[in-house]
């Protein structure tokens, strides 16, 4: 599974690049506006840090509009994928960027039937939004099964990017279903390592290593 990070922080960024835990970065205007940046800036320092993929948001709603920012966006770096809302415009973006040569990610994902469209219109990912569908008392991580299933029915190359994800347990169940992609705030992806018995155990081989005396340095 590739974890792509869920952010604008470019310090955030680094820190997380350094472990080689970052497979791509995905931003929009919501962490664009977070970071107090202006969005083609931070975008380009994002490309310059990252190999993989990294999503860039239109935020316009007609289909012309969308496509002339996408091919915008798509001039910042060789690794940017366009990304553009589920909707009847944003499917009309999707293909005409997709045979253009750029990379798309269909965002705002929230049924297996939207999904299926977006595979149809050529998309490189499909970001279902798992933590808003359990915000409202629907299971998020069901949806991601049922695309799985569909994808692999019919040999769609989109690949899944979970989004919306809240917590390390939405991580396990990804990657148990399937998902190609999980992008999550960088807390969540450091949370993957916590293990209270982890803690644990080094606190008793330190306690112990302290009782030798011994300095390996």
């Amino acid at each position: 599974m590739k974890f792509f990070v869920d952010t604008a922080d470019i310090d955030a960024i680094a820190e997380l690049n350094d472990t080689g835990m970052v497979d791509g970065v995905t931003t929009n205007p919501s962490l664009i506006l977070k970071s107090g940046r202006d969005i083609l800036e931070v975008t380009r320092e994002i490309c310059a840090l990252i190999d993989g993929p990294v999503s860039a948001e239109v935020v316009a709603t007609e289909y012309e509009d969308m496509v002339q920012e996408g091919r915008k966006l798509a001039k910042i770096a060789d690794n940017i994928a366009i990304k553009v809302p589920l909707t009847w415009a944003g499917l009309k973006t999707c293909k005409v960027l997709t045979d253009a040569g750029h990379m798309v990610n269909v965002t705002l994902c929230f049924s297996a039937n939207q999904a299926l469209l977006a595979a149809k219109a050529g998309a490189t990912f499909i970001s279902p939004f798992v933590g808003r569908l359990d915000d409202v008392n629907l299971d998020g991580m069901e949806l991601i099964n049922d695309i799985r299933t569909i994808y692999d029915n019919y040999a769609f190359d989109t690949e899944i990017l979970v989004a919306s994800v809240r917590s390390v347990n939405h991580v396990t169940e990804s990657a148990l279903i399937g998902a190609d992609v999980v992008t999550a705030p960088p807390a969540v992806l450091k949370k993957l390592a916590d293990h209270p018995l982890t803690d644990k155990g080094l606190a008793a081989f330190m306690a112990d290593w302290a009782k030798t005396g011994q300095n390996i340095l």
